[in-house]
Parts: C-alpha cells; structure tokens; sequence
C-alpha cells in the first residue's frame, strides 16, 4: 500500500471512528466494532480496552476490560490499577511501544497463562482527558513484516485514544444528566405525595392552621390535623432526624400512622408510644421523630398535649405574655417504649383566648439577613401579626423567613391553635345563659368522687344508644392511660357500656326527652392507687336495694351485665349526686378498681 493511501485510509478511520463515538449512545459496542477496525488497520493479532473503576488515587480501583479483540475474549478481566505495562501506561499518561514483553518487567505473565494466549509484543495508548484518567488502549502482536509495531502505529493509537476518551467521558456525563434528570422527576414525585399527606387548607378564620416550607425538594418535617367526632381536633407537627429520601420516607410513614391511629387513640400521651412501637420496628438506626401530639377542645378552650422530644411550644396570651413548656418524653424511634404499660406525660393547658404555637427548628433557626431569627424574632413576628387571622399570621412568619435568605437552611414548619374566636363565642353564650353543646368532653386536672383523686376524662352526652361509641373511645384512652393492661382496660370499657345501656333502657324508660335532662355524664378519675369511674344521669331517683342481678340459672336473654360489672370492678355502689340540681333528679353509680 501506497503512504498516500495509507494516509488516506487512516484519516478515514479516525472520521468514522469520530462519528461514531459521537452519535452512538451504546458507546460498548462502538468500542468493540472500533477495536476490531484498530486492531485491522495496525495489523495486530489482538486488541482491549480497559477502564478504571474508579479515581486512580483511591483504594481497590481497578482496571477492568470492557471490550475484547482477537482470538480470546478477556472482556470482564480485572487487574489491580498499577499493574502490568496498561497499568504503567495510566499510571504514568504515557504511550508506548512493548516490541518484546519478556524483557519488559511490568509484564503480567499470569493472563497468558490463564487465556492460553502468547503475548510477544504491545501497543498502549492511555485514555485521558486534561488531568482525569480514564482507562488505555491496547494492541499486541503485530502481523506480518518484523512483527513489530511502529512509531506511526503508535501515533495512529495515541490519536484514536484521545477521540475515545472524549467519548467516554461525554457518554458518562450524559449517563449522569440522565440519573439526575430521573431523580429530580422522583424527587419531585415524592414532594407531591408529601404534599398530599399534608392537610387540606380550612377555613380562612379557621382556629387550626399549618405551613410548611421545603428547605429543598422533600422537607422532613410535617403536620397534621382532624377534627373527631367530638367536636375536639386532633393535632401534631414533626420534624424527622436527617435529610433525604430515607427521611421523606419516615415522615410518611409517621404522618400515615398519626392519621391512621389518632382516630381511634384521641389521647396524646398513648397516640405516640402507639407511633414510638411501629416506628422502632422498621426504623433505620440513627433516625428519629421529634412531635408533639395535641387535642384541642374548644368548648373549653384546652390543649392536651404530649411532647416527644420537639422544641418547646409557645403560648401566646392576650396580654402579650409567653409561656413555653419543655419536652416531657424522649422523641420517636429512640427508645422501644415510651409510654405503653406507664402513665404518659401529658399537659394540659387552658388558653383562655391565646394562641398555642408549634414549630420545627427551622423556624428558630432561619436567617433574617445574617442573624438567626431565635425564639424572640418569632414572638415579635407573631405579636405584629396579631390582628391577622390564625393562617395569614402563620403564613406571614414562612414568608418571611424564605424572603430573609437567599437560601433556607432547613425546613420551615409551623401549627398554630387559636382560641380567640371560640374564647368570644364561649363568653357570649355564658352571659346569654346559653347550653353547652350536646356532647361535651372536658380534660384536666378536677377533683373526682373522693378526697385526692384526679379527674383525667368527663363527656357529657345525650342518653341515647347511638353516643355508645365515643362514651366507649373516651373511657377506653382515659382507663389506658393509667397503666392497666389492654384486657382489663377492655373489660372496664365493656363494664361502662354496660351500665350506660341500662341507663339509657331502663332509667330513661318512657320518659320524654327534655333539653339537656336526658343525659349522662361519665367522668373518670384516678388517685392513691383506685381508679374511680362515675356515671350520672337526671332521670327519678331509684332505690339502689332493688338493682341487682338476674339469678345466673335463668337463661332468658340479656339481664347479665350487671352480674359482668360486678365480676370485673372491685366495687360498686350508687350514691346521690351532690352538684345541686334543684329538681332533685338523677342518680350516680360510682365503679372502683384497683390499680395495683
């Protein structure tokens, strides 16, 4: 072959060889096809291309072979990144020609003997680009001639290697885009779910409002309320350890079983050591919750709250005043039981018109310029605000902060519950004289039937066997909440049925009902180791010596819930009522048990 030809024909190579580590996307079997066409062109027996696995400088990279020429495939072989004469080459960003590999020290003999191939003499042209090292070329055993390789077929390598390289790293930051691309569009995915999980906005005058602003594209942070069947609402804000999706994925799972469990477990100190048990079975280690978990009830203008291990909440009153009120349980995901089996701490608040605010850390945290905002730039935000409603307010504080800095720190999220509007409403009526609503649950700390004993749950309902069910849901998280073990916290729940459906068939009986007389209130109460259920109604005075139960051989149905309260309580006596009631109506049977 002529030199012009052969000029020619190498020119040709390099502009398809060009063209197609361009346009191909499958840049594997570019390489392959491309080898096969170097290892023609130079005459040689056979060809490879090997890739580092990783930077040249760290620990265990390797050079692995990604495309084979020649009689045997040694796609897949993997060397250490400084050994043999491809090694030399990368190490050192060097071609060269090898024209006799037994004299060469940097020869691995090994290969040949496990490929049964006879290596005599190399080519090697390193891939790179600028100072990133990306892998080398190789052809051995020259054919025909002297049968070695020569300074042009080095040349011809060396210029072949460096249009390779820029394909490969072209085709890597295209792979990368394409990853980035794919985990923005599931970023964005998860905040859309993370934002259906969030509540829907209320009302604007709405007394229970949140606002949650992402640091980045998940947040780690959320909230949640509902209003129960009550009338109270049922309310939490967390803030999730860490970032990232294994916290979005946490806080998912942490606003499902608030939603889930909160329906059915109204009572915040058992609420969370319900969330604390299913988060400690599948929770990564290191990762935690901090929340707060709350009922607010507005007939009476009280919080009951339990705080796991969150910021302190903050109280604003109507005269301006704050109270803050420090964590009382250990957050979420910690420890494997943070309540059950134990009394709960739990707070209880009356905000008398105030406003209850919960926040993450993001909110204390965040930049105004270049100072932190801190609890006191969050107490003036609020009192300036103070005249807006509860979500303008809330909203009004986010606002801020986002607009402060350039770039959020973290994640923004604040609950607040306002008793203003219900305050004036409570007020109002009072004046007016006017009732209460049907149902009525009141939570604090009263006295209860008996010196020293405290109250920890009263609904007053209508006697009617429709109110059974939240009778039953109140006593059961308020008999929980004292430590008793589930079936016997089952049985008292059955026992309080029990006697409210005698009330309700039997006191009750033919009497028309009369505004706010046919009722029942239930209140339980607990104090030096007794638990103390009372269940008062406003029907004629009965004689407690005629009440008793149906003979156990008489098998007619029903009549044997009495001898079932007696079975399961320690004691059982009906006393007359003492809370002034003119007309001289109404009866109390009083049911003790033992907390020891």
């Amino acid at each position: 072959m002529s030199a012009h030809n052969e000029n020619t024909g190498q020119l040709d190579l390099l502009a398809d060889m060009g063209r197609n580590f361009a346009d191909s996307g499958d840049i594997g079997s570019v390489f392959k096809t491309g080898l096969e066409r170097i290892a023609l062109t130079l005459e040689a027996e056979g060809g490879a291309l090997f890739l580092l696995d990783g930077p040249l400088n760290d620990e265990g990279t390797k050079l692995v072979c990604n495309a084979s020429f020649g009689p045997v495939d040694i796609a897949g072989l993997t060397i250490d990144a400084d050994d043999g004469i491809v090694g030399r080459a990368v190490n050192s960003n060097c071609a060269e020609i090898v024209r006799d590999v037994t004299k060469d020290p940097n020869f691995n003999i090994e290969i040949d003997k496990e490929s049964g191939f006879t290596t005599r003499s190399i080519l090697c042209a390193p891939l790179a680009v600028k100072d990133e090292k990306i892998g080398a070329i190789e052809m051995v055993n020259k054919k025909g001639g002297d049968n070695l390789f020569t300074v042009e077929d080095l040349k011809l390598l060396e210029t072949l290697a460096a249009s390779a390289s820029l394909a490969i790293l072209n085709a890597r930051m295209a792979a990368e885009l394409v990853e980035k691309e794919k985990m923005r569009r599931e970023l964005e995915l998860a905040a859309e779910i993370q934002k259906s999980l969030l509540p829907a906005d209320g009302e604007p005058d709405s007394p229970v409002a949140g606002v949650n602003l992402p640091a980045r594209v998940v947040s780690g942070d959320f909230f949640d309320f509902f209003v129960l069947d009550d009338g109270r609402t049922c309310f939490t804000l967390a803030d999730v350890s860490g970032k990232g999706m294994n916290a979005a994925l946490l806080m998912a799972k942490t606003a499902s079983l608030f939603r889930c469990l909160g329906k059915e477990t109204p009572y915040p100190g058992i609420l969370i050591a319900k969330i604390n048990a299913e988060i400690n079975e599948t929770a990564t280690r290191g990762m935690f919750v901090t929340m707060l978990v709350g009922v607010y009830d507005p007939e009476t203008g009280t919080v009951r709250f339990a705080n796991a291990g969150h910021e302190p909440p903050l109280l604003h009153h109507p005269d301006g005043s704050v109270d803050d009120f420090e964590a009382s349980m250990p957050p979420v995901g910690v420890l494997p039981d943070i309540g059950m089996g134990k009394t709960p701490v739990e707070t209880t608040i009356n905000l008398e018109g105030g406003a209850f605010y919960i926040f993450t850390d993001g909110v204390t945290e965040g930049y105004i310029g270049e100072e932190e905002l801190g609890a006191e730039g969050f107490n003036n935000l609020i009192k300036k605000g103070k005249e807006l409603l509860p979500a303008e307010r809330i909203n009004g504080v986010a606002t801020h902060l986002k607009e402060g800095s350039e770039l959020l720190r973290d994640d923004v999220t604040i609950l607040v519950v306002d008793d203003g509007a219900a305050f004036k409403e409570r007020t109002a009526n009072k004046v007016q004289g006017k009732n209460r609503a049907e149902t009525d649950v009141i939570y604090g700390h009263r006295h209860g039937h008996g010196p020293g004993n405290e109250e920890i749950a009263k609904i007053s309902v209508p006697a009617r066997p429709e109110s059974l069910k939240i009778v039953r849901r109140v006593v059961e998280g308020a008999v929980a909440s004292c430590g008793l073990g589930k079936d016997t916290v089952q049985d008292i729940v059955l026992c309080v049925d029990e006697a409210c459906q005698n009330v309700i068939r039997h006191a009750y009986a033919g009497i028309k009902p009369e505004k706010n007389k046919n009722e029942m209130i239930i209140s339980v109460s607990s104090g030096q180791q007794i638990l103390i259920i009372g269940i008062r109604d406003f029907a004629p005075r009965i004689d407690p010596d005629k009440v008793h139960p149906r003979e156990l051989d008489d098998v007619r149905p029903g009549g044997l819930g009495t001898h079932f309260i007696n079975e399961v309580m320690d004691k059982v006596e009906f006393k007359v009522p003492e809370d002034g009631h003119k007309d001289n109506r109404g009866n109390l049977l009083v049911l003790s048990k033992s907390l020891k």
